[in-house]
């Protein structure tokens, strides 16, 4: 089988290349868990990317591997893994990562990754690679994920708004500072959870396809959930300011009242796909949340036209990604 045949500097090397990955993920999505309590003010951009990034960091202890099962072995069949269909699914998540960073539009590392999932292994063994049940599954997040962060985060607010309709805004104000601080916390633990998770799938499935697991069973070795999880949490570290600003501002302005209600039904959007399984999307997720505690405000505080933006990345992330990812599966089939 071909990927017996991998040297073992060579899959260290595609190793790297996989937490290279994971590290743009951080840094591509620490807006997901920064950007409402820096655009209220609670926490300074250094303060926050360092809160966000030990939450990222200790998500392994609360959450099981569900939905690194799901992308090793539930988007595109183990049979078709080798080395090379590997490489090409990162070159065309972190290529899409890149330049969605570069233009500050808040894409989904996610769904680039399961992109180039489906981009290189249908290059390898055309659609009958793509294993459709868990492919439906991840694709249906696309839509449910933000729009429960949407309901969610909408419900929060009012719910909240009636409790606190006899306080002055100063004292209300006052309170979601510190709940504010809860609020991240939690949605800094399923971004951790749910995303690091991702990159666990990836690097576990290659080794399988190695050989270099025990026993026939597909599962994920500690080191490798440990090495994840630093890997993102050392991205989330180095920020990622040009998402902040779009995430936390220009979709609409918050205060932290509604960044506490948008991070509660962001967090628990991802608790429950977590654990579930499914790899959704952070930055969806915090966006549906935002546009929704705008909305409950008034819909004219949604800036509809920045929405629309971040809409259209969405829905062009995995058909992107996933033609980045079969050229590079192409392109390095010239050199072997």
């Amino acid at each position: 089988m071909e990927a017996v045949l991998l040297s073992l500097p060579l899959l260290i090397i595609l190793i790297g290349i996989a937490l290279i990955f994971d590290f743009i993920n951080g840094l591509h999505d620490a807006a997901n868990s920064i950007a409402t309590i820096v655009s209220t003010r609670v926490l300074s951009p250094q303060y926050a990317v360092a809160w966000a990034a030990f939450f990222n960091f200790i998500a392994f202890l609360f959450f099981g591997l569900n939905v690194a099962e799901t992308l090793g072995t539930g988007i595109v069949a183990a049979s078709v893994i080798d080395p090379r269909v590997i490489f090409g699914a990162l070159v065309g998540a972190i290529a899409w990562n890149v330049i969605t960073w570069g233009l500050g539009i808040p894409s989904s590392s996610s769904h680039a990754l399961v992109g180039g999932l489906v981009g290189a292994g249908t290059a390898k063994a055309g659609w009958s690679a793509i294993v459709w049940g868990g492919l439906g599954k991840t694709t249906a997040a696309i839509v449910l994920s933000p729009l429960t962060g949407f309901f969610l985060a909408l419900l929060l607010v009012l719910i909240v708004s009636w409790i606190h309709v006899r306080k002055t805004p100063y004292a209300v104000d006052r309170r979601f500072r510190v709940l504010q601080f809860f609020s991240a916390s939690l949605y800094s633990l399923g971004h951790g959870g749910n995303d690091a998770q991702k990159t666990m799938g990836i690097i576990a499935v290659l080794l399988f396809s190695q050989g270099h697991l025990d026993g026939d069973k597909f599962y994920v070795p500690f080191w490798v959930v440990i090495t994840c999880q630093a890997a993102m949490a050392l991205g989330t570290l180095m920020g990622g300011w040009r998402i902040v600003k779009t995430m936390g501002s220009k979709i609409t302005r918050l205060t932290p009242m509604q960044g506490f209600c948008a991070e509660t039904g962001g967090a628990i959007t991802l608790f429950a796909a977590t654990w579930l399984g499914i790899p959704v999307s952070t930055t969806h997720t915090i966006t549906g949340a935002i546009i929704g505690v705008g909305a409950a405000r008034r819909l004219s505080a949604v800036r509809w036209s920045v929405a629309s933006n971040i809409l259209v990345a969405w829905v062009i992330t995995i058909p992107a990604s996933a033609a980045i990812a079969a050229l590079a599966y192409y392109a390095i089939g010239l050199f072997g």
